[in-house]
């Protein structure tokens, strides 16, 4: 039986009494057996009757009964639940991701894009009422999906991301950040949310990331910034080789942290550094749970009692056990 559980579940320690109760069966019936002691039994060859070999069927078939009461005590049911949700109160969030040549640093496993797009990837699928949109960015910034409830659209956005020639190389913050706040001005959830990432300083595009940022801060907008890059030095493309691969060499990680710092303090999010791939899935999980989905759901419980079948079991292996015993077996009890 599927899903069945027990209401009274302690009946069960009943079974171990009958145990004990085969015994007294056996012992009662060795006293109720008159003995007679004769010196041969040659005059007395011949077949022994079926009938008394049968007569402890009628004891196996009240043990039966007894166990069926048992079960049937122990109130056995099918549960069936259903969930219906009453209301969901989903945030729009879009995810803007620097894309500029730096992000091929290989501070982060296998470099820092790769390592971005696997966890934002795990974090969109966690946001299962929400809406997600990608923007990325680097000197100039384009709408990657707009804000959208489709998550198999948003993962495909994420895996697409990579550094090509679409873009201006260069850091532009504020162009990011613009763009991500366009896709939301017009949102009608009640909570906005912009991840913007960053591994570097801005040095491109015409709008300034504070200017930016106020226009999220009067839109209503949260903005979480996070600063990507190990302390010290890492590993930076800094030039083409003449097979198309890039050429990597040392050099010191810069990231404008107090820029990030004032762009979530006026907007009323928070400033994470992430220095490992560890750390970044970290920061991903306590954004996940800084900004929860209210969701109001209603569980509906259905139960289908499964003990009669063990009572009308009990009672027909006693009313057998009861006619045979007046009938078939009566000359031998």
């Amino acid at each position: 039986m599927k899903n069945v559980t027990f209401l009274n579940p302690e009946f069960f320690w009943l079974f171990l009494v009958l145990p004990l109760v085969i015994v007294w069966y056996f012992f009662m019936q060795k006293k109720e057996k008159p003995t007679l002691k004769m010196s041969s039994l040659k005059g007395f060859k011949g077949t022994v009757p079926l009938l008394p070999k049968l007569k402890p069927a009628l004891y196996a078939l009240r043990l039966i009964a007894l166990s069926a009461l048992i079960v049937a005590m122990a109130r056995p049911r099918s549960v069936d639940v259903s969930n219906k949700t009453n209301s969901t109160l989903g945030i729009d969030i879009v995810i803007a991701s620097d894309v500029s040549g730096s992000m091929l640093a290989k501070d982060l496993k296998p470099n820092r894009m790769e390592a971005l797009k696997e966890v934002a990837a795990s974090f969109v699928k966690e946001r299962v009422n929400d809406r997600i949109g990608i923007v990325v960015y680097a000197a100039e910034a384009y709408t990657k999906t707009p804000v959208t409830s489709d998550k198999a659209v948003v993962l495909q956005a994420i895996e697409e991301i990579r550094y090509d020639n679409v873009l201006q190389d260069g850091t532009g913050i504020g162009m990011g950040l613009a763009t991500a706040v366009n896709r939301l001005k017009d949102s009608k959830a009640k909570s906005k949310v912009i991840i913007l990432m960053t591994d570097g300083v801005n040095n491109s595009g015409f709008l300034d990331p504070q200017t930016s940022a106020e226009i999220a801060a009067d839109l209503g907008i949260k903005v979480y910034t996070i600063g990507i890059g190990t302390n010290g030095n890492a590993l930076f493309p800094y030039a083409i080789a003449p097979n198309g691969g890039f050429l990597f060499k040392m050099m010191p990680v810069q990231i404008d942290e107090k820029l990030m710092k004032k762009i979530a303090q006026k907007t009323g999010g928070k400033y994470f550094r992430a220095t490992n791939n560890s750390g970044l899935e970290k920061i991903y999980s306590e954004i996940n749970k800084l900004e929860k989905t209210k969701v109001d759901e209603l569980k509906f419980v259905n139960y289908d009692e499964k003990y009669r079948p063990f009572v009308w079991l009990a009672g027909l292996l006693l009313l057998l056990e009861l006619v045979l015993r007046k009938t078939i077996f009566r000359s031998f009890i």
